[in-house]
């Protein structure tokens, strides 16, 4: 029995690599071009959703979305989900009609063609790097100012202990929110860390929980609110991990 399960998620989490890279390569072309200006963004991201739900799907999970508010289309947001996945990232593009850009992490563009368009179409951090963070700040001003909204992962990191139900909130998304007055969209992730972590032998197909919480409003508020918006957000992704751990018994 245990072979069996080895079999299954060797074959399974090679299957998600070479759908990953190889489903890339008929479309490049196109990629090429809608990743040349961003003026053709909204285009990309139309591609970029597509591809996600349907990598979603021949994995074997099935997203099941709880909205408690309807985003209005006309505005812009700053999308704070928990980090927990890989797969962490198709499930926000599926979720979200809008466009918006990632901030990410500099390791990804290392992935082979993945990592290529990623560079060319998100907001790339190196944490290690001073400079390479304040830029990330002038970058995502501007990308808000043409209207697109951000996503961080205010976390910063998957964490890498598996006991660790939610990592400390870095600054960086709330000090954006409160600069430009946009609503923080607080979103919770239940089961993208149970299957389908970053240890490779575990994790099945199956239904992937997902909460687009209330806006917390950000209009009237200085940066001196930073650290009680942050916290604000943290408490309500933690408590609402911790009573689905409680009920469900997910990590």
């Amino acid at each position: 029995m245990k072979f069996l399960k080895a079999i299954f998620y060797i074959f399974w989490r090679v299957w998600f690599y070479a759908w990953l890279l190889l489903s890339i390569i008929p479309i490049f072309p196109v990629l090429l071009i809608v990743t040349s200006s961003e003026k053709l963004y909204p285009a990309f991201y139309k591609i970029a959703r597509a591809w996600a739900k349907t990598l979603i799907f021949v994995m074997g999970f099935k997203i099941e979305l709880i909205e408690e508010v309807v985003l209005e289309t006309e505005k812009s947001f700053m999308f704070c989900p928990n980090h927990t996945s890989m797969i962490d990232v198709f499930v926000m593009l599926a979720i979200t009609k809008n466009p918006f850009v990632f901030v990410g992490k500099k390791e990804l563009t290392k992935i082979p063609i993945f990592g290529f368009f990623y560079k060319r179409t998100c907001i790339i951090v190196d944490r290690s790097n001073s400079k390479s963070r304040k830029a990330v700040f002038d970058e995502a001003r501007r990308r808000m100012s043409n209207g697109l909204d951000i996503c961080i992962f205010p976390e910063g990191l998957v964490p890498s202990d598996e006991s660790v139900v939610l990592s400390e909130f870095k600054n960086g998304a709330f000090r954006l929110a409160i600069e430009y007055q946009i609503p923080i969209v607080p979103i919770t992730m239940y089961d993208c860390k149970k299957l389908f972590s970053y240890t490779f032998f575990s994790g099945s197909p199956g239904k992937l929980r997902v909460k687009i919480h209330s806006c917390i409003e950000t209009k009237g508020l200085t940066l001196k609110d930073n650290d009680s918006l942050k916290k604000q957000t943290f408490d309500l992704i933690y408590n609402e991990l911790v009573v689905d751990m409680q009920q469900y018994g997910n990590t």
